[in-house]
């Protein structure tokens, strides 16, 4: 081979290592939570979040039972299986509540979606915004359901900085619920 064969393949090489890595970064893996009644394709490398993790992410006693992240905390997908009723045929009337309070609490809110759609067979209320906090903004894919007449609570969430890395991977995430 001649010299700038050499360093060609030398660049693909690196640039496909790098692609590599990338797609390491993302490998999802399916995963069955909330005592079996829920899976949802996760990043391999992402862990549930230590309790003082939660503490100091979610400080309001109403946090999520369940948050995967990742080791900087940085994108997190959070489930709850809340004691609020939800009887399946008012699902519609707590997306308008759930967008009514968003819209409330974080009036300066870009919105992207705010709907009520089918994921794998079952309704869900899903709104997508990016929302203000304390040292950045981050983007929020949010879901609900009804389960067992009580409100199942599904989220990711993303620091803007790593917004247009992650979307793609959201997204995957959101459409891989399956709610049994």
């Amino acid at each position: 081979m001649k010299n700038t064969e050499w360093r060609a393949a030398a660049v693909l090489a690196i640039l496909l290592a790098g692609v590599q890595l990338s797609a390491q970064e993302t490998a999802l893996e399916r995963k069955v939570v909330l005592g079996g009644r829920v899976s949802v394709l996760l990043p391999h490398d992402f862990l549930p979040m230590s309790q003082e993790m939660l503490n100091v992410k979610y400080p309001s006693s109403n946090r999520p039972s369940l948050v995967y992240t990742n080791p900087r905390a940085s994108i997190n997908i959070a489930l709850d299986h809340k004691a609020l009723s939800l009887p399946a045929d008012q699902l519609a009337a707590a997306h308008k509540s759930v967008t009514s309070t968003m819209k409330n609490l974080y009036p300066s809110a870009q919105w992207f979606r705010d709907e009520i759609r089918n994921i794998n067979g079952r309704p869900f209320f899903m709104i997508d915004l990016r929302t203000p906090a304390v040292d950045t903004e981050v983007r929020n894919i949010m879901l609900g359901t009804s389960l067992d007449d009580r409100l199942l609570l599904i989220s990711f969430n993303v620091t803007k900085a790593l917004e247009k890395e992650w979307m793609p991977t959201g997204y995957r995430i959101v459409e891989s619920i399956v709610v049994k």
